[in-house]
Formats: structure tokens, C-alpha cells, sequence
């Protein structure tokens, strides 16, 4: 079972704006309790203080179970045996202020300072953004140790070529140690609710601190590597205009297919049956997005359509595995720009399969 529960995506998530864009998938009104989480315009600043900030992460010593002896004791094993704690030096761990059953976010050495959500997550952006943008959502995932706040433009933009997307700045943090504090571009497609980055020849556009007690967010080093998010409309449209131009053949679509998802070793030996199995289930989603989804079959024949097949695969079709759900998995990905390197290493891909065509002709 995962940590995020459709109880804990419709009371630890925040979603704005839904006039325009409809609810979450995992929308559940009965599950909300007297407040909702789904807002039809912005999100107020102060409601996401309340509802998921008003908490402080607290640094607390840890301690080591040794043996000991009737003068040196604390307490006693559950064997009976004669037990004392010892403080671990150099050593802290992370708690959530508003929890006593000893929940822990994350382990560290002294050295590391938490960024206090509210500060780094809410007071950060609106020193960096303008009144034309607001919060579209916010979010807590594994009880807290990773925050998220997005801020975008009230209403979806329309390219030319027929594609629907708004633009983002997403910040986020963690308290386990996973992420630094991080600001970045980007972009949601409206029809399928996929992320993407914002151009995928683009670099420096995001912005990444350290938990440390010598770093701290300077303003203007923000604005100028994160620009406004406004910007992020024109690269992005820039970018979709572009890999409509290029066109993928059926041929060039079966050869991209043979290197995103072989169905051979590296030297060209039979997959095990399982592997085999696995490929070319994975073939056989990716085609027929390519074909007949309406999130990617608009623009089948281009590269605009490789990457939005590969991309809406890998946000609702691609199995999950563990104690992680669809939801938790999709903003883990987005927040640690994994999702950003898929579009990169597809475009890559793809770049090669049309040079390797070009160099045959």
C-alpha cells in the first residue's frame, strides 16, 4: 500500500485553478472532509500555509541502544537485559513539530540546515514572480519529507499547431535528503496532464540550494537564471513548432522503437523470455499511443509525437513497483527532474535513428 493514499492526495495536496482545468484524477469529494482540496481559481498563499506549513521541522539528537550494567541502565531490553541510550555525536535527525510518535524524515550530520517550507516554498516565489501568476498547486508526499508548490498562469495556452499547455515554476524541497531545494521551469500538456521541460536545448533553468548553513536564496541570482515564467511560454511553443517540422516516417518510428525498446541483447542475442515478454508489451503501449491516442495521434508523423508517446506512457502507463503509487511516482519524478532527463534522452535517441537515416541515404 502506498504512503499516498487517496485520503492523503485529497487532504496533503492542494489543486487550483480547475475552472479551466478540471479536477486531479484522484479527485474524491467524500474523502475531503468540511474543507476541499480543489479550488476553481488560484490558491490562496495563506491556505497553503495553514493546511500543509503550519509546521516546523525540528532537529532533535539521536541515541544508540548499548548494553549496560544496574548503575548505568536506562531501561531494560525486551529479553530482560540492562540497556542504556547514548547520544550518536555530529548526528541529527529531522521531526515534524506537529507529530510525537517519533515519525523521522531524515537523518543527517550537523552540517545540514532544513529550508523551512513556508520561507523557501511560498516567501521565496513571491519575492521572485509578478501579480500575473499564482499557485496552481501544492503538495506534501512521504508524510512530509518532500513539499512542492507550483506556480503557473491562471488559463492554458494553445500553439498553433494545436497543442494545449500552461507554463510553470515549480518549487520544491525535501527534509529526507533526497533533493536540494530546487526552482524550475516547467510545462504541463492540459490534455494528458504530462510534464515537460521547457525546452529541450535550454540549460540553466532551474536553480538548486544546498542544505547548508552557507546557503541561502539570492534574489537576483533567481530571476536571472529562472527568468520569468512567462518566458517559458515562448521557448516552449518554440519548441513544439519545431519538432512538428520534423517529420518521422513509419520507418523512422519502427527504427526508434528498435532502439527506445530492443528486443535483442547489445550483441544481438535473444532476450530472455521474461525481458522479451516486457519489451515488447512496451512496444505494443508505445504504438498504439503513437497510433490512436488523442494525446499524441494529432501529431503522429512528427517528432512532437515520439516524445509526447514516450512521455504519456511513462506518466500512466508504465507499471509502478513497490510501496509507490502513480501519483506519488509522477511528482517524485517531476520535482527530481527525471522526467526532464526522459525528454532529453528521447530526443537524443530519435536525433540519432534520423542521422543514422540521413548518413544510409
Amino acid at each position: 500500500m502506498s504512503l499516498e493514499t487517496l485520503q492523503t492526495l485529497n487532504t496533503q495536496t492542494l489543486i487550483g485553478n480547475t475552472t479551466h482545468r478540471g479536477t486531479a484524477w484522484h479527485y474524491r469529494a467524500e474523502l475531503q472532509g468540511e474543507e476541499p482540496n480543489h479550488y476553481p481559481g488560484p490558491i490562496p498563499v495563506e491556505d497553503v500555509a495553514r493546511r500543509l506549513f503550519g509546521w516546523q521541522a525540528e532537529s532533535r539528537a539521536i541515541a544508540v541502544e548499548r548494553p549496560a550494567d544496574a548503575r548505568t541502565m536506562t531501561h531494560l531490553s525486551p529479553e530482560g537485559a540492562p540497556m542504556r541510550w547514548m547520544l550518536v555525536p555530529g548526528r541529527q535527525a529531522i521531526v515534524r513539530s506537529d507529530r510525537r510518535d517519533g515519525h523521522v524524515l531524515g537523518v543527517f550530520t550537523d552540517a545540514y540546515v532544513p529550508h523551512p517550507y513556508t520561507e523557501y516554498l511560498l516567501t521565496s516565489l513571491a519575492n521572485i514572480l509578478d501579480d500575473s501568476l499564482s499557485v496552481s498547486s501544492a503538495g506534501l508526499l512521504k508524510g512530509g519529507a518532500v513539499a512542492w508548490v507550483e506556480v503557473s498562469v491562471p488559463e492554458s495556452i494553445t500553439t498553433p499547431e494545436g497543442v494545449e499547455f500552461r507554463p510553470n515554476l515549480l518549487a520544491t524541497t525535501t527534509l529526507d535528503g533526497s533533493l536540494a531545494t530546487t526552482y524550475k521551469r516547467t510545462v504541463t500538456d492540459v490534455v494528458c496532464d504530462n510534464t515537460r521541460n521547457a525546452a529541450l536545448r535550454e540549460r540553466g533553468q532551474d536553480l538548486k540550494i544546498r542544505h547548508s548553513r552557507s546557503s541561502r536564496l539570492r534574489l537576483g541570482a533567481a530571476r536571472e537564471a529562472l527568468a520569468l515564467v512567462h518566458t517559458t511560454a515562448d521557448a516552449f511553443a518554440a519548441e513544439v513548432a519545431r519538432l512538428c517540422q520534423i517529420d518521422v516516417s513509419r520507418r523512422t518510428w519502427d527504427r526508434f522503437l528498435d532502439a527506445w525498446v530492443p528486443t535483442t541483447g547489445a550483441h544481438g542475442e535473444k532476450l530472455p523470455p521474461k525481458a522479451l515478454r516486457h519489451a515488447e508489451k512496451k512496444r505494443e503501449a508505445l504504438a498504439g499511443l503513437y497510433r490512436h491516442d488523442r494525446r499524441v495521434e494529432p501529431w503522429a508523423g512528427t517528432a512532437h509525437a515520439v516524445l509526447q508517446a514516450v512521455n504519456t506512457y511513462e506518466h500512466h502507463h508504465s507499471p509502478t513497483r513497490g510501496e509507490t503509487s502513480r501519483a506519488q511516482r509522477n511528482m517524485l519524478r517531476t520535482v527530481t527532474g527525471a522526467y526532464a532527463a526522459l525528454d532529453t534522452t528521447v530526443w537524443k535517441t530519435l536525433q540519432r535513428v534520423l542521422a543514422d537515416e540521413r548518413a544510409a541515404v
